[in-house]
């Protein structure tokens, strides 16, 4: 009996420790038997990968600069005594932008206007004395010795006026130097000085600039100087407008490369209706001297993780993330070269989402093929 009771209790304990296990067991095979949903995806979520033209030549970089501009200097020493501009600005041609302290000119003005004043009235009594003597001499009353005396002294007068006309004129023209005017319509883009600063000649005092007269100025290296040519189009992007690619045509190519970077500075004229308003700001592009034919894939199709980058190709109902290697960015069409990694005719989600999973089963809604977001290929 009491063997049998150590038996009974030993199977029970058995028993009791098994049950864990199975109920284990039974719930890794019931998660085991779960698989991922379907992800149903439309049309518009694929695209077949196919040759496109890729245009190909010269890095070109550079700064929007504008054609025209001023730098506006001071002419005389004076104090300032108002700025009526501030950065940003827009001006008129004629503008006041910037009036120095004219005192001391002024006074030099009315000091050699007067003396001006005076020459004029010596010149006019030794025009008339050499008239009068003129006569006299004509009528024999004079001698010819002081007809010449009264011309000399008319000859000099005249030469004082003239002497002191051309200094009132220079005063007059350093009054105006005293005021700095803008030169055409444009934008202040760089205030110098401020009211009670001391000017000395060849300050700067304001910068004008045409926000509508912009260019690229780029630099190419000279090693591909052979591809470049007049007229070429040229596709660029700016720093600031992240979402806009620019198009222009090379107008002018230095005839000397920089004797110490050895490029080439190359002039290149917006093409397209839109340019950028700010100046300084840097450009990178591509001359568009040849096309080749290459496999092209957009940025909204590429994943990046670090310093790799993977595109979700869609391959006998299932997703696949493959790695590929990227190349050079055609800034004409916003495309990526495929240099390895994909092929001709496979299937591309167009803007793959970060929830994907490698292996998931996929299969096309037509139902939804037409109203379905792209947004839904991310899961």
């Amino acid at each position: 009996m009491k063997m049998r009771h150590i038996s009974l209790a030993t199977a029970v304990l058995a028993a009791a420790l098994s049950l864990p296990g199975c109920q284990k067991g039974n719930a890794e095979k019931k998660d085991a038997s779960k698989e991922a949903p379907v992800l149903l995806i439309a049309n518009e979520d694929v695209q077949t990968l196919g040759m496109s033209d890729y245009a190909s030549g010269p890095v070109i970089t550079g700064s929007i600069q504008p054609e025209r501009r001023a730098d506006l200097r001071a002419e005389v020493q004076a104090v300032v005594l108002q700025v009526l501009k501030e950065n940003g600005e827009k001006v008129k041609r004629g503008d006041l932008l910037v009036r120095l302290d004219d005192s001391a000119i002024r006074e030099a003005l009315g000091s050699a206007e007067e003396a001006a004043r005076a020459a004029g009235q010596s010149f006019e009594q030794a025009e008339r004395q050499y008239q009068r003597m003129k006569t006299l001499q004509a009528q024999g009353m004079s001698s010819l010795q002081a007809m010449e005396d009264s011309e000399i002294r008319r000859n000099n007068a005249q030469s004082d006026l003239v002497a002191a006309k051309a200094r009132a004129a220079t005063a007059r023209q350093q009054l105006q130097r005293t005021e700095a005017r803008a030169p055409f319509d444009g934008i202040v883009s760089d205030r110098k000085v401020s009211p009670g600063d001391t000017a000395q000649v060849g300050k700067e005092l304001v910068k004008v600039i045409d926000p509508g007269s912009m260019r690229f100025e780029g630099l190419v290296s000279a090693d591909r100087m052979s591809e470049l040519k007049v007229g070429a189009g040229v596709y660029f992007r700016v720093n600031g407008y992240p979402d806009s690619d620019f198009k222009g045509k090379v107008r002018r190519i230095a005839a000397a490369a920089n004797p110490v970077t050895r490029q080439v500075e190359v002039l290149v004229d917006f093409a397209g209706p839109q340019s950028p308003a700010v100046a300084g700001l840097y450009a990178e592009g591509r001359v568009q001297s040849q096309s080749v034919s290459a496999l092209m894939l957009p940025e909204a199709s590429i994943q990046r993780e670090g310093d790799k980058s993977y595109a979700w190709t869609v391959k006998d109902g299932k997703l696949a993330k493959v790695a590929i290697t990227l190349g050079e960015r055609d800034d004409r069409l916003g495309l990526f070269e495929v240099k390895s990694g994909l092929k001709q005719g496979d299937q591309i989600l167009r803007r793959p989402g970060s929830t994907l999973a490698d292996g998931r089963k996929v299969e096309l809604n037509k139902a939804a093929a037409s109203a379905a977001p792209a947004s839904q290929a991310g899961g």
